[in-house]
This record gives C-alpha cells, structure tokens and sequence, in this order.
C-alpha cells in the first residue's frame, strides 16, 4: 500500500463532519490494507508513528525536496526508512539524518510528502484519530466495538489491534490483557461547568465519590518487584526523570502493581508548585523532586482490579499507599459538601475536582460519563492581534487567533487558540479579520487590533515565548465582544494576578 492512498483518506475523513461517514473511510481503507501493512495503515490514520520519537521536526522539513512525480513507496518501506533515522546517533548523526529524511522525501510524491511532514510533526489535523480509529476497526472486521475497545485497554499502539481485529477476531482481541509493565490506556474524565451539574447524573446511584484534582503530570507507574516503570498520561516511559516517584513506588510493599496518579512538585506547606515548574523539571531527568500522589490501583499482586468498581479499589489503595501519597477524597450524598470541598481544594491551590461513581469500572483509554471533572472557569477580555490561516476543515478560514493584552499604550501577546470556535464563529472572524488586515504574509494575517474576545483559560503559567513573560493555559473562545472596545481589555498586570494565584 502507498502513502498517497493514506493521504487521500485522511483528507476524506478531514472533509466531512459526519462520524459514520469518517468510520466508513477508516474501514474501508483498512479492507483494503495488505495483512502486512494493516498495522501502519491504522497507525498513520491515528495520526502517529510508530517510532515514538525521529530526531526530525519543523525546522528540518521546512524546506523539501522536488516531489516525484508519482508514489513509489510501500508503507513498510518508509516505516524501515523512519526506524533506520530514529537509529542515528552520535557524532554526526544530525548531518546523516538531514540526508537521510531528503532522500526518503525526495520518492515521495507532493500529496506523501504534505501527509508524512504532518505524521511526524504531529500535525494531523482529520478529526478521526484514535477513538474513530477504534470504531473502525470494529467495522473493518465485522467485531462488536466493545472487544475492540476492550483490547484497546491494554495496547498503547492502536496498530496491533487492528491487526489482530482483521486477522484473528474476537478470539484474537481477547488475548489483549492487563499485563504489569505494559501501560494501560489512561481513564478520562467528561467535563460539567460546576459541582451541581456534575453531581446530579451521580447521585442517583447514592453517594458520590468527589477526589481532588491536582494540577501535575499524570503518571502511571508499574512495579514488578523492584523493577519500576512510570509512564505519562501518552503512555510515554518517564522513570529516568523521576527517580523520587520510583523510589517511593519501589517501597510499597507490594510484589507487583498498577497505579494511577499524578506527579508535582509542592511546596513546604503541601501547596503545589505552578504545573509549568512540575512539567519543566520533569522534561529531562532529574525531577527527583516531584513526589507522586495516586488516585487508582489497577492492578495488585497478580490480581487485575480493572473491572472491579471503584469502591474496592479505593479501598485497597488506601490499604497499600500510605495517606502522604494519595489525593484528598470525600464522599457524600450532599452536593452542598461537595461544593464546599472544591472550594477548599481550589483554596489550597489545587485544579479543581474529579466527581466519581463508586460502581463504575476503571474504563481505560475512555472520557465518559462516570468520572466528571470540575475546574474552576477564569475569564478575560482580550483583543485579537492576529490570525491564522486554517488547515485541514479549516482551510479557506481564518483560525488560530492570537491575543493580547492591555500594556500602557499597547498590547502583549498572551498566546494563541482556536478551541471553542463553532463553523458560524469561523466564517464571521474570517470576514470580519479580513476587514481589519493589516498583513498577510501567507500564514498570519496581522490586523489593527480592534476586536475585543472574551477567553476563557485554566490558568496563567510564565512564559519566555511572550514579550509578557506570561501565557494562557487551554485558553478557549467564549464570544467576540462588540459592545467592548480595544481600551476595555484586561491588563497585563490583571493576567499576572492568575500567576500569583498559582
């Protein structure tokens, strides 16, 4: 199978909105996939590679080769030609590596190299990425969806379950299983804008389990007698950049085990450290300082706690993980406690809440209705200093706004987001940005920052990116203000009180 046959789906998928119609593509792309290549044909339409990491971004792909003229390449000959790049090492490593990606760009024709540029950057952009991929696996080999996502529990890469799916079954998706060492696909948590709308879908079945939210890194960490492995929350192996987290999770005393969690670093008085210092740390080893808090146990001693509820997993976590390293809980019937608790966890500088159903499974690898986070919501007025153009569905559309706050006569750039904008929104910014545009060099379109936005964001977090030294974290579009003008925005100094909060 050619890239170009890939690259043709993902654009198909990123040209409709319609959720059966991406899984139907999905599928029958996969059909269509030799049994030697359906393993990197679900794993490109999940938007990733299989190796994890090549050694080559943006900076290296800005400038490509000629294209040829038509497709050459089967998917397992670029897989081979990625791992021999990802193998570079050493004392002119960065030189081979550039002549190395030329040569496999250069037999690649224009539609392959646009496609794989974005695979190996992480620029996919076709709204169907693991969980459709999921879907259509289930449809691609006539198996119910809930032996496909069962499987999905426990392989990291979406690859070797379409294979198995497609070539071996049911049969074949039930020999996926937990297995220490091996990270599980994390749970996710839904969202509710406040305590009461979370807690009521809850309460139903009796009392609610409401946990805090600290604001880490997820982790999961793996013990197998001394052995310890501690993964991200993208299934990434982190153990070198946090030997304080192994060292703690080596003295449980346990012969082998699962936990979920999280790791931050806290102050004196158990107040957390901003995440931007906890993820800074603990990007390259040496985060011996950042100290694991858990919140699950998925697994103890040989036996498997996934599908067992929350309540007897709980409790054998209490039972085995001393209170210093485990997150604050409550449980209640009452949602006016519930609500005082989120104001105390908030207080003490925390993200905010996580509301549990105590029956409910541990459904890795899935966002659903069982666990609910609740944030608080931060707001502030700001004024659009530019825009970009948009890619994938967006194309032909002006996207990415970048914002800015008040500073004396001017404004400061904050960041940058397109979250929260629906198809109405997208086709008036476009028409109303094209009105103010000072510039358009091709990628950003500058314009006379008149238009007031107001944002919403979960924190503040220092920033050598910005003139401000600031920046907005998961900033997302509420609504365009008219009835602000450019002089009403937020300040800078306003922005910098969230920092303080931190």
């Amino acid at each position: 199978m050619l890239l170009a046959d890939l690259a043709r789906t993902s654009a198909a998928v990123a040209a409709t909105r319609s959720r059966l119609e991406k899984r139907a593509l999905l599928a029958d792309l996969l059909v269509s996939a030799p049994p030697t290549e359906i393993d990197l044909a679900a794993t490109y339409l999940s938007g990733t590679l299989r190796q994890r990491r090549t050694g080559v971004g943006w900076r290296s792909l800005a400038e490509l080769p000629e294209p040829a003229v038509a497709p050459s390449l089967s998917l397992t000959e670029i897989d081979q030609r990625l791992t021999a790049v990802s193998e570079l090492a050493g004392p002119g490593s960065g030189g081979e590596r550039k002549v190395q990606v030329e040569a496999l760009f250069a037999t690649l024709a224009a539609d392959e190299q646009a496609y794989l540029c974005a695979l190996i950057t992480g620029g996919i952009r076709q709204g169907a990425l693991d969980s459709v991929m999921l879907d259509a696996i289930a449809v691609a080999a006539d198996v119910p969806l809930a032996a496909v996502r069962r499987a999905a529990m426990f392989s990291a890469p979406t690859g070797p379950i379409a294979v198995a799916a497609l070539t071996g079954g049911v049969e074949a998706l039930a020999e996926f299983t937990l297995v220490v060492g091996r990270p599980v696909r994390p749970m996710l948590a839904s969202s509710a804008p406040g305590v009461p709308e979370g807690f009521a879908p809850l309460a139903g079945a009796g009392a609610v389990v409401v946990d805090t939210k600290l604001d880490g890194i997820r982790i999961q960490a793996h013990k197998d007698g001394d052995d310890v492995l501690v993964f991200t929350r993208s299934l990434d192996e982190i153990s070198d950049r946090l030997p304080g987290v192994v060292q703690a999770v080596r003295a449980l005393a346990a012969t082998s085990l699962i936990l979920d969690g999280e790791a931050l670093l806290v102050e004196a008085d158990g107040r957390p450290r901003p995440f931007q210092e906890t993820a800074s740390e603990t990007a390259s080893s040496g985060g011996v300082s950042a100290q694991p808090f858990f919140f699950d146990l998925l697994a103890h001693d040989g036996e498997s706690l996934i599908e067992s509820p929350g309540t007897l997993r709980w409790e054998r976590l209490d039972e085995l993980v001393p209170e210093s390293m485990r997150t604050r809980r409550l449980v209640t019937t009452e949602v006016d406690e519930a609500t005082a608790f989120f104001a105390s966890v908030v207080g003490d500088g925390q993200e905010g809440v996580i509301l549990k159903d105590p029956t409910a499974p541990y459904a890795a690898g899935r966002r659903g209705a069982a666990w609910v986070k609740v944030k608080p919501r931060h707001t502030l007025d700001l004024v659009v200093l530019a825009v970009e153009h948009g890619s994938g569905r967006r194309r032909g559309t002006l996207s990415n706004i970048h914002l800015g706050a008040r500073d004396g006569q001017g404004f400061v750039m904050l960041g940058k987001t397109f979250k929260g904008m629906t198809d109405e929104m997208l086709a008036w910014q476009t028409e109303r940005f094209r009105a103010l545009q000072v510039e358009d060099d091709g990628y950003v379109v500058t314009v006379r920052p008149e238009q007031v936005v107001e944002i919403a964001f979960d924190g503040v977090q220092r920033s050598t990116r910005y003139p401000g030294g600031v920046a907005l974290r998961f900033a997302r579009v509420l609504r365009y203000r008219d009835d602000k003008a450019p002089g009403d925005v937020d300040t800078l100094d306003a922005v910098r009180t969230f920092l303080a909060r931190g």
